[in-house]
């Protein structure tokens, strides 16, 4: 079984618990089109295996169904996770609204999900990234500045691709960054990263410029703000060229960024700072990544480790 085809969830409702967990929670965009997709996936699957069945009308036997559905539906532990997160939240708002009487969500346990390492690359992989950049190529000189900041500050794509002139404060060494929930923050900038930033700058005061993107840093041939896809083909195209035969993403720089200031011995505190997280659990992450290079060095070098 596929769900897919017309939703039977009301949009007037779908509508409604984005907008409230957009003020209530102050949650990004990106999250919301996570949420909403994830909801209108347990919609297509009351309508093509409850006979249509609204979700006030959905009991803990049609939740435990779709946990079933989508538990063999191919989806990662922690994409199952996301979904019964999203659906704990919309039964929280339907109780709140007085649309259902008892939350069906409430005795449901959410999976259990391993342990997720993200993929980091070595200062070393960094390094042949940004030397393997042919700055005579016409986007040379933006997509070297676009890694210096991904790396260098520890940027998430959606903020580097909203970075505005007006956030560029490189006498101070810092830029202002707007992130997740439209909360603002500062991160320092190096100077390797200023200076490629500035050598594309050059080439941007040349540039054709659309109306879109008078005040964003980085723009496509067009003159408009670049696409999160272009981003990404931008950074895989490169690690290519590098040799680099891990799978990474834009992300994979930010990730990166975390882990080798960890090493290199910054507090976890300041992290969570520069990184933009709510939570310090959520940078906790990292020390697991530095956790398990130790125990590697252990496993080769120990005269125990076989």
């Amino acid at each position: 079984m596929r769900a897919g085809g017309m939703v039977s969830c009301s949009p007037l409702i779908i509508h409604d618990f984005l907008t409230y967990l957009r003020l209530e929670r102050g949650l990004a965009k990106n999250t919301l089109l996570a949420y909403q997709a994830d909801l209108e996936k347990f919609c297509a699957f009351l309508k093509e295996e409850k006979r249509g069945m609204d979700p006030e009308q959905a009991n803990r036997e049609e939740i435990r169904d779709f946990i079933g559905f989508i538990h063999t539906s191919g989806l990662t532990d922690r994409s199952q996770a996301r979904i019964l997160s999203g659906l704990r939240a919309f039964y929280h708002f339907l109780k709140v609204e007085g649309r259902v009487a008892l939350d069906p969500m409430e005795i449901i346990d959410a999976p259990k999900i391993g342990k997720y390492l993200p993929v980091v690359l070595s200062m070393d992989e960094v390094a042949r990234m940004l030397e393997s950049i042919d700055l005579s190529h016409p986007q040379g000189h933006r997509n070297r500045a676009i890694l210096e900041v991904l790396y260098g500050c520890g940027l998430r794509v959606s903020e580097v691709i909203f970075l505005r002139l007006s956030d560029l404060f490189f006498k101070e060494a810092f830029i202002r960054v707007r992130g997740k929930g439209s909360k603002e923050r500062l991160v320092p900038i190096g100077q390797p990263a200023i200076r490629a930033v500035e050598l594309w700058l050059q080439q941007r005061r040349l540039a054709l410029v659309a109306k879109s993107g008078q005040d964003i840093v980085f723009l496509n041939h067009r003159g408009a703000p670049l696409s999160r896809q272009m981003i990404f083909l931008v950074i895989r195209a490169q690690a290519r060229v590098a040799g680099i035969s891990k799978t990474i993403s834009p992300h994979t720089l930010r990730h990166s960024f975390a882990s080798h200031l960890l090493e290199n011995g910054a507090d976890l505190r300041i992290i969570q700072q520069l990184l933009g997280h709510e939570s310090i659990l959520t940078t906790e992450i990292y020390t697991h990544l530095d956790a398990s290079k130790w125990q590697a060095s252990i496993l080769e070098f120990h005269p125990r480790r076989g």
